[in-house]
C-alpha cells in the first residue's frame, strides 16, 4: 500500500506560481509512475501530468509549457511546479500513483493509489 499525501496549494493571482509537493510512505516510490490530476467544481477529474518510473513525463495540453512534474525517490516525494497560473486552473489537486515497471512514458489513467487533495485557486 501507498499512502500520499499533498501539500503546497493556496490561492494566488493569475500569472502567479505555486508548487505541490507529494509525500509517499509505506513503500517506496521507484516503481510506480506517478500523476497529478485535479477536479474543478461541477467538473469531472482531469488528468495534469505524470512521470515515469524512469522520468518519463506526460502533461495535458492546457498545462504544457506552465506545469513542471518531477520526482525524488531518494525523499521518496514528487512534485508539480506551476507557473503562469490561469484561473481555470482552480481545483483541487491530487497526487497518484500507479505501479509500474514497464512503461517509460507514464500513462494518464489506471492509477490505484490517491492522496486526499490540496486547493488551488488562482483569482483574475
Amino acid at each position: 500500500q501507498v499512502q500520499l499525501v499533498e501539500s503546497g496549494g493556496g490561492s494566488v493571482q493569475a500569472g502567479g506560481s505555486l508548487r505541490l509537493s507529494c509525500a509517499a510512505s509505506g513503500r517506496t516510490i521507484n516503481s510506480y509512475s506517478m500523476g497529478w490530476f485535479r477536479q474543478a467544481p461541477g467538473k469531472e477529474r482531469e488528468f495534469v501530468a505524470a512521470i515515469s518510473w524512469l522520468g518519463g513525463t506526460r502533461y495535458a495540453d492546457s498545462v504544457k509549457g506552465r506545469f513542471t512534474i518531477s520526482r525524488d525517490n531518494a525523499k521518496n516525494t514528487v512534485s508539480l511546479q506551476m507557473i503562469r497560473l490561469r484561473p481555470e486552473d482552480t481545483a483541487v489537486y491530487y497526487c497518484a500513483a500507479r505501479f509500474d515497471q514497464v512503461l517509460l512514458v507514464p500513462p494518464d489513467s489506471g492509477y490505484g493509489y490517491w492522496g486526499p487533495g490540496t486547493q488551488v485557486t488562482v483569482s483574475s
